[in-house]
């Protein structure tokens, strides 16, 4: 390789096009904009919606468990919950015995909801003409991409 040709390469390996976080930062809005309307038809928000994804698999939950398995500090999720609670979806209550933990439940409104949103993945693939097999191979690679992140930065 010449002088040129690893000067052209540096360069090349600078374009803004050919940067993974900016990639990755366009691909998330565009997907996050791709499930607004859907969503709103639930009455819920994107970040909204991952939290009752998460009470869905299980309630109650604490809030330090549904942060833990959204990858959000919990003062994050308090104003979301707050929402929730607003509309009724969830009920927030302190653990007895534990006053430091919040238990988040899912009131009967919250997991009737549940039913609604089931048509979401779905209508989600068909807005963005792609298969089942596709996601699933994008869930891989991101899924991936996300270990390595946190193996990264946990040194």
């Amino acid at each position: 390789m010449t002088a040129t040709d690893q000067s052209t390469q540096e360069v090349d390996d600078l374009l803004l096009e050919r940067q993974l976080c900016f990639a990755l930062t366009v691909a998330s809005r565009s997907v996050v904009g791709v499930y607004k309307p859907v969503l709103e038809r639930l009455g819920l928000t994107h970040p909204q919606y991952l939290v009752m994804l998460a009470l869905w698999e299980r309630s109650p939950r604490t809030l330090k468990d549904i942060s833990d398995s959204l990858l959000h500090e919990p003062a994050t999720l308090s104003p979301l919950l707050k929402r929730l609670e607003e509309a009724e979806l969830i009920t927030r209550e302190r653990v007895p015995g534990n006053e430091r933990a919040l238990a988040i439940t899912l009131t009967e409104k919250g997991a009737a909801l549940r039913e609604q949103a089931t048509a979401v993945p779905g209508e989600i693939r068909e807005r963005l003409q792609l298969s089942r097999e596709e996601v699933a191979e994008l869930h891989q690679a991101m899924t991936g991409l996300i270990a390595a992140t946190q193996r990264n930065t946990s040194h």
